[in-house]
C-alpha cells in the first residue's frame, strides 16, 4: 500500500481524489479544512499551506497539490495583489509543497508528483489573466522540475476546463450558464470531480511510468477543437 500526500483534498477535486485512493493507499491530506468523511487509510492535518509549517512525513511515494483559485476579473480591475495572490496559492505553495516531501518522494516507490493547470493557460480567455499567468508557470515548474529529478520522482500536470465544484460554483450558478457552458465545449459537457481524480490516479499509477514532464488537457476539446 503506497503513501499519498494530498495538499487540498477536502474540497472539490481534491475530496473527489482523496477518496478514489482511500482504498488502496496511505492517504495524508493537508489543507485547511478537515475532510467531511472518514476512513481508516485517512491521517489529516489542518494546515494553511501559504502561512504554516507543512508537518514532517517521511514516508511518500506520491504528492498532489489541488489547491487553486478562479479570479476572473477584466485586467484594468486586477490589481496587483490579485496576481501576486493567485501566485502564491498556485505556485508558491506547489513549491513549498514539492522541496518539503522531495527526500522522502525520492526514496519512495516509483514516486510521482500531479499539480493542476487550466485550460485558460492555452486558450486565451477573456477575465483570466491572473489564474492564466499563474498556472502557466505551473506548466513551466513541471517541465523544468520533471527534467531536474528525471530519472527518479516522475511530475506530470492536469489542465482541467470548467469542474462542477464550490470553487466553479459562480460559473454554474444558475441554469442558463450552465446549458452556455455546456454548449461552448465540443464534447457539449463540461467536467466532474471524478473524472479529473481518474485521471490522477492513472498518472500516478505504473501504468504511467514512461510519462514526465507532460500537461494534459481535460478540455471536453474545448482546446483542441473548432466546430
Amino acid at each position: 500500500m503506497k503513501n499519498l500526500v494530498i495538499i487540498g483534498g477536502s474540497k472539490g477535486i481534491g475530496k473527489a481524489i482523496t477518496q478514489t485512493f482511500l482504498d488502496t493507499h496511505k492517504v495524508t491530506n493537508i489543507s485547511r479544512t478537515k475532510p467531511d468523511f472518514n476512513h481508516q487509510n485517512l491521517t489529516h492535518y489542518n494546515c494553511d499551506i501559504l502561512t504554516e509549517d507543512l508537518p514532517e512525513i517521511d514516508v511518500v511515494d506520491t504528492l498532489i497539490y489541488c489547491p487553486g483559485s478562479i479570479n476572473l476579473k477584466p485586467i484594468g480591475r486586477l490589481k496587483l495583489d490579485d496576481f501576486r495572490a493567485d501566485f502564491e496559492i498556485n505556485v508558491i505553495g506547489a513549491v513549498k509543497a514539492i522541496q518539503k516531501y522531495l527526500d522522502p518522494l525520492k526514496k519512495g516507490s516509483n514516486p510521482s508528483i500531479v499539480l493542476f493547470s487550466t485550460v485558460a493557460s492555452k486558450l486565451g480567455m477573456p477575465f483570466h489573466a491572473s489564474v492564466a499567468a499563474s498556472k502557466s508557470a505551473i506548466e513551466g515548474l513541471v517541465k523544468s522540475v520533471g527534467a531536474e529529478m528525471a530519472p527518479t520522482v516522475r511530475i506530470n500536470a492536469i489542465a482541467p476546463t470548467v469542474t462542477d465544484t464550490e470553487l466553479a460554483s459562480k460559473l454554474l450558478r444558475n441554469e442558463k450558464m450552465i446549458e452556455n457552458i455546456t454548449e461552448r465545449h465540443p464534447l457539449k459537457k463540461f467536467l466532474n470531480p471524478q473524472e479529473v481524480a481518474d485521471m490522477a490516479q492513472f498518472l500516478t499509477s505504473d501504468k504511467a511510468l514512461s510519462i514526465s514532464g507532460q500537461v494534459f488537457e481535460m478540455d471536453c476539446g474545448i482546446v483542441s477543437f473548432k466546430i
